[in-house]
């Protein structure tokens, strides 16, 4: 993923801590290291509006030149901050996958903390993206975490 020169979000610090884990041998000190796999849209709509899912489950770079788009780009708040790039889908259905699954593990006793490196994008709305967040994976880890800790 790739916001751009100017763009503040440097997606790539994510990778570098990954590596930086591993290169170091973090890792066998008790961590579990896990690939995620990657939220449905269902998942996904369990906090986001159904129409923003679908939005962003089909919106490219290439789309979004299109004069047709515009007011879809505009309406989920796809612009500078957050722009549409290639993979943007994928990269969202991993991280909030990834927090997901940590909240699952937490929630059955299988670790104590879990960490997602690339997770805490929690500016997204219910209906827009927002401060470089496209799917707000907190709230969907909360949401799951209330399925077993609910008062």
């Amino acid at each position: 993923m790739y916001y751009g020169a100017n763009h503040p979000m440097k997606p790539h610090r994510i990778v570098m801590a990954h590596h930086l884990v591993l290169g170091y041998g973090l890792h066998k000190a008790g961590l579990d290291v896990f690939t995620p796999r990657r939220a449905e849209k269902a998942e996904i709509a369990q906090f986001h509006s159904s129409d923003y899912v679908d939005f962003l489950s089909k919106v490219t770079p290439e789309s979004a030149n299109r004069q047709s788009a515009q007011a879809a780009l505009a309406r989920f708040n796809l612009n500078e901050d957050c722009p549409p790039f290639s993979g943007l889908w994928d990269f969202c259905r991993s991280y909030a996958a990834a927090s997901v699954q940590g909240a699952v593990r937490l929630n059955h006793g299988l670790c104590d903390v879990a960490i997602n490196w690339a997770g805490g994008l929690h500016h997204a709305k219910k209906a827009e993206a927002s401060g470089f967040c496209y799917v707000n994976d907190l709230v969907l880890a909360i949401l799951e975490l209330l399925k077993y800790n609910a008062r």
